[in-house]
């Protein structure tokens, strides 16, 4: 088992904390503010991009002093290129994802972003090494035409797949050049395995599911090329009693894991998160969560991982 660390995702900081506004505020020459329907593109920088901003430096500066002396992974996560363009907005306009010069222009953005981002982090920790998680939730949907437009009375036109690794590969490729991993977890579209794995990524990242034989044909057929698999977990069921069913947890990977042959012994290779879920494309409030759930969620994964690699070593 390898030891992971995560600068996490606390939303409950307010706007600016979310995934979308975290990285929308990363990116060099395209500022951000919060409308009536999310984040979108501004003319200038204002109150919303200074507050993500500050959230940003607020967490470089925790990271320095809980990281001394870490030697292991710190795992950062961002909106991947086609989720960001997915659930941005133009200025004056619709999706991001409708102009395909403002896709190419945040896809650009978002590498050299990602590359300032891995070096401010092995900043503060310099015995660390970085792995840079794109979440792409939406990809399955980019790719199958199905985001509604502003009007909400038509969807967008599909992205072909040979585009989105157009887009995708730089972004990858830029983070691997900064000398760290790259990770990119598709939440539930396996649609998005193939793309991943082409545009070189050390790992590709599913949410747990229901038995899907196909499902975990691709999936194997990745691993067995090597990308290692994150596997993204809900949150465990907690009995009054016996506390949180973590050996359900543990069945969600072992069992397909176990169906579709893979080798049980590389069950130890295996990398538990919490599930993504959907990146969200609307203005609602994001799901609120404090400090200590988040600890309490990363110790469940911890242990899950522990019955897994017995099962791995049995």
């Amino acid at each position: 088992m390898r030891a992971l660390a995560t600068l996490p995702v606390l939303a409950a900081r307010g706007p600016g904390s979310d995934r979308v506004g975290r990285t929308a505020s990363l990116l060099d020459g395209m500022p951000v503010e919060l409308g009536p329907h999310g984040w979108r593109l501004a003319d200038h920088a204002g109150v919303d991009l200074e507050r993500a901003r500050a959230a940003h430096r607020e967490d470089l500066d925790a990271l320095a002093v809980a990281a001394v002396g870490w030697a292991g992974e710190i795992v950062v996560e961002a909106v991947g290129p086609w989720s960001l363009a997915a659930s941005l907005w133009l200025a004056r306009g619709d999706r991001v994802l409708c102009d395909d010069g403002a896709v190419a222009d945040l896809g650009a953005a978002l590498a050299e972003a990602l590359t300032r981002r891995v070096h401010d982090v092995r900043r503060q920790a310099p015995g660390a090494h970085v792995t840079v998680l794109l979440a792409e939730p939406l990809v399955g949907q980019v790719v199958a035409g199905v985001l509604p437009t502003f009007s909400g009375h038509a969807r967008l036109r599909a992205v072909p797949r040979p585009r989105v690794l157009e887009v995708l590969s730089p972004v990858v490729a830029a983070v691997r050049a900064a000398d760290a991993r790259v990770v990119v977890h598709v939440g539930t579209a396996v649609g998005g395995v193939a793309p991943a794995v082409l545009a070189g990524a050390d790992g590709v990242g599913l949410d747990a599911g229901p038995w899907d034989e196909r499902r975990w044909e691709t999936i194997a057929t990745a691993v067995e090329r090597g990308v290692e698999l994150w596997q993204g977990l809900p949150p465990a069921r907690v009995s009054s009693c016996a506390g949180p069913d973590l050996v359900a947890l543990a069945r969600l990977v072992a069992e397909p894991w176990r169906r579709v042959g893979l080798p049980a012994a590389d069950l130890a290779r295996v990398v538990l998160h919490e599930a993504l879920g959907e990146v969200r494309v609307d203005p609602a409030p994001p799901a609120q969560r404090s400090v200590d759930e988040a600890r309490a969620a990363g110790r469940n994964l911890r242990r899950t991982a522990l019955l897994l690699a017995e099962r791995a070593a049995g």
